[in-house]
């Protein structure tokens, strides 16, 4: 009997990547590691539910949603997380940080303290930096100050991180441009009096994501589809993104598109998946 998989999403649990399953496995995705899976032919992605509850209607989610949840689900999700401001109890302590991806690109957001640079990781920071460390909303108004005083946004499409990985510039650079950016961050008027702020410490995810001598991706794969394969040796993973090494070029592929399928072991070496080729103007974005 063939045996099934769902994956769970990628993961950077002590700043190392491994794609978790349902039912607690993991598998490892360091570099040269041969990734090959098949969706079940004839099969439907389904909702993954939200909160850890399984979706009550087993919806059907479409195959180029980064989310896998119905409209429900997705509403139940985001109504528990900090991004929706529907947590201003909070108790917890946040930090404020600065991320950079790539020239001129440059984010700010919050994270709990308790998850140190998790976040980072998973939204694929090459380089970032704390601000400051507070209660919940005083974080948020920082956040808000920052964006609205500096034109520095709370979002990086991973389109635009993805088409500067393979060409980043040296570490120096990427350091001083943000340095610069936190210098004037700190001399702003109007920081809330209980967020302590922090010095400049770049910390950077170069090594870390495998883009040292990164070739350029020839494609992004769009979607998952029944009974399509995707294999390849991985280059690099940042964030949820694998970047593989596959018969038909570099191939980026976001592990987010993996969840809801069923998927098995691959019988043949190829991707055959849709792919849209990276600068086509107008598109959108263990088994093994």
């Amino acid at each position: 009997m063939t045996q099934l998989w769902r994956c769970a999403g990628l993961r950077w649990g002590d700043g190392v990547p491994v794609l978790a399953w349902e039912g607690g496995r993991c598998s490892g995705l360091e570099r040269g590691k041969r990734v090959a899976f098949a969706v079940v032919a004839g099969g439907a992605r389904s909702c993954v539910g939200a909160r850890g509850h399984g979706c009550p209607a087993r919806a059907g989610v479409p195959g180029r949603s980064t989310g896998a949840r119905c409209e429900e689900c997705a509403r139940l999700d985001r109504a528990h997380s900090v991004a929706a401001d529907t947590l201003a109890d909070d108790p917890r302590p946040y930090r404020v940080y600065l991320a950079w991806f790539g020239p001129g690109m440059v984010k700010v957001g919050i994270t709990a303290v308790g998850r140190g640079p998790a976040r980072l990781l998973e939204q694929g920071a090459v380089t970032f930096s704390w601000l400051g460390r507070g209660p919940l909303m005083a974080a948020r108004r920082t956040e808000e100050l920052l964006r609205a005083a500096l034109r520095v946004p709370d979002r990086i499409p991973y389109a635009g991180k993805r088409a500067v990985r393979a060409g980043l510039p040296p570490i120096g650079e990427r350091e001083a441009e943000l340095a610069e950016l936190h210098t004037r961050a700190l001399a702003l008027h109007g920081w809330p009096e209980s967020l302590e702020r922090a010095p400049f410490r770049a910390v950077d995810h170069g090594a870390v994501f495998g883009f040292e001598g990164l070739p350029r991706t020839d494609g992004v794969v769009s979607e998952l589809v029944a009974g399509g394969v995707v294999s390849g040796d991985v280059l690099a993973a940042a964030g949820p993104d694998l970047h593989l090494a596959a018969g038909r070029g570099v191939v980026v592929l976001d592990t987010r598109l993996m969840t809801g399928w069923a998927l098995t072991t691959a019988d043949r070496d190829d991707v055959t998946v849709p792919v849209r080729e990276v600068g086509d103007a107008g598109a959108q974005e263990g088994l093994f």
